[in-house]
């Protein structure tokens, strides 16, 4: 058996303009900082001699690689990103960039923001736009009501408190 798998799905191309900046701060920063100071490190462990047992130097080329993977895959991501600026014009209903207030069965409330594929952050409750629950919320409205199966198969229901922007 193989180690291939199928490529991942397309995320969407939208991103906020917060999540934008972010992504291009921490691209400026591998390149104008971090690379440099490996790529220093990374020469002054070859200077040492024998590079094949050693450690520094096989750890900086490791450091080195994983950086410049980031690096080409944040160029290419900011090239073909799309950045959500504008309110939309019914902001009773929910699109990206929304916050949104729900309630569940047991009267907990939860806040969401929908955002882009790149700027997801749990603790902060931003969730992708290209999620499950994300995907049921799009166009509704306070009052709404939604249902869906975790994927553990357990059934959700939460009823949308509010929506607000900005």
């Amino acid at each position: 058996m193989g180690r291939w798998r199928p490529p991942a799905e397309k995320s969407s191309p939208y991103i906020t303009k917060e999540g934008y900046e972010r992504l291009n701060e921490e691209l400026k920063y591998l390149w104008k900082t971090k690379r440099p100071e490996v790529t220093q490190a990374l020469s002054e462990a070859a200077a040492e001699g024998d590079r094949s047992e050693n450690a520094e130097y096989i750890y900086r080329k490791k450091e080195l690689r994983e950086i410049d993977r980031r690096v080409r895959y944040l160029s290419k991501r900011l090239d073909n990103i799309k950045v959500v600026e504008h309110l939309p014009t019914d902001q009773s209903r929910i699109f990206f960039g929304a916050w949104v207030t729900l309630v569940d069965e047991e009267d907990a409330e939860r806040v969401y923001r929908i955002v882009g594929a790149d700027e997801i952050e749990p603790k902060l409750g931003y969730i992708s736009v290209d999620s499950p629950i994300a995907k049921l919320l799009l166009k509704k409205e306070v009052g709404d009501e939604i249902e869906f199966t975790t994927p553990d198969g357990e059934a959700r229901w939460y009823e949308i408190l509010g929506v607000r922007y900005g």
